[in-house]
């Protein structure tokens, strides 16, 4: 039995909203179900539970994919609103009667550096993966430009808020073709893939011309990485959600990712924003310039320098 496409991409890439039950309820269904099997098909072959390579959006009863849809159209937001806030976001586990991200106020304004450390299991993924709306909310909001995101506005919100996971997934096919697939996606159909940003973006990573041709399947760890954020940063988000993009990579392939980014961010810092989570503190000194801390799902946050301190 074939996997239904709407029950495919909302398992996949969108559990914070449920699917219709009925295919006839889904108006995309005949359009996207040839890529649902395929990707079913690839990953039921790997044994793979997750698929997370970019923000795709996934089909909502009666709700087109088309940014210019008249659904997914909103007033202007106000000039000075934050490019995004976190209003008493909250996740739990009901299984284990555990808190896993305690109420949290948080607000990324464009020409924000966040980075975020703390221990190991102190729910620094927990806080960035419920910020990018990827799993279902026990409590709390997120605005987006000053308005709730809400169900209509979520394929926009996940279009512009990217988030990177620590292991990247590739198709099978080449460098290239991972590229080319995002704009296969209903999604990004007022969108066109160039070859010439794409390769730009892999010079700037010191990568030739050729790499464009390679297996993904050859890729090393931090080969697959960079392909993967090359693939995001293509698409112009507005923020990077980076969840430890570096923490399994070499010195060589962790400096790339880190010059990607800084790349990405330098062409329109006034418009762009990052939040970093990172082990490293060398690393983190380097990423960012707003210091967060998560312990026990509490997020805090340092205070700012004053003016003329040192360093």
């Amino acid at each position: 039995m074939r996997t239904p496409c709407y029950a495919l991409l909302f398992r996949l890439q969108t559990p914070a909203i449920r699917a219709p039950r009925e295919q006839s309820a889904c108006p995309l269904w005949h359009r996207t179900r040839g890529y649902a099997d395929r990707i079913a098909c690839h990953w039921r072959n790997r044994g793979a539970a997750s698929f997370a390579i970019v923000p795709v959006a996934a089909c909502v009863t009666n709700l087109s994919l088309d940014p210019s849809h008249p659904q997914n159209l909103t007033t202007a937001p106000p000039p000075d609103a934050p490019l995004v806030e976190a209003h008493q976001l909250t996740r739990r586990d009901a299984q284990r009667g555990q808190t896993l991200l305690a109420p949290t106020e948080f607000t990324l304004h464009a020409g924000d550096r966040a980075v975020l450390t703390g221990p190991s299991g102190s729910g620094k993924s927990v806080f960035l993966r419920a910020l990018a709306l990827l799993d279902p909310l026990d409590g709390g909001e997120v605005r987006w430009h000053g308005e709730p995101v809400t169900r209509t506005r979520i394929v926009r919100y996940r279009r512009a808020i990217a988030y990177l996971r620590q292991r990247p997934a590739l198709l099978d096919g080449t460098v290239e073709d991972n590229l080319r697939y995002p704009y296969t996606l209903a999604v990004y159909r007022d969108a066109r893939f160039d070859a010439g940003r794409a390769r730009a973006l892999f010079a700037a990573a010191a990568r030739s011309d050729d790499f464009f041709s390679r297996l993904a399947s050859e890729l090393s760890g931090g080969e697959a990485q960079i392909v993967a954020l090359v693939r995001v940063l293509q698409l112009d988000p507005e923020a990077l959600l980076l969840d430890e993009p570096t923490a399994s990579l070499d010195p060589e392939s962790a400096r790339a990712v880190e010059a990607l980014v800084a790349d990405w961010y330098a062409r329109a810092n006034a418009a762009r924003a990052t939040v970093w989570v990172s082990h490293d503190p060398a690393q983190a000194g380097r990423v960012g310039t707003r210091h967060l801390t998560m312990r026990a799902g509490v997020l805090s946050e340092a205070a700012a320098a004053p003016a003329g301190a040192m360093p």
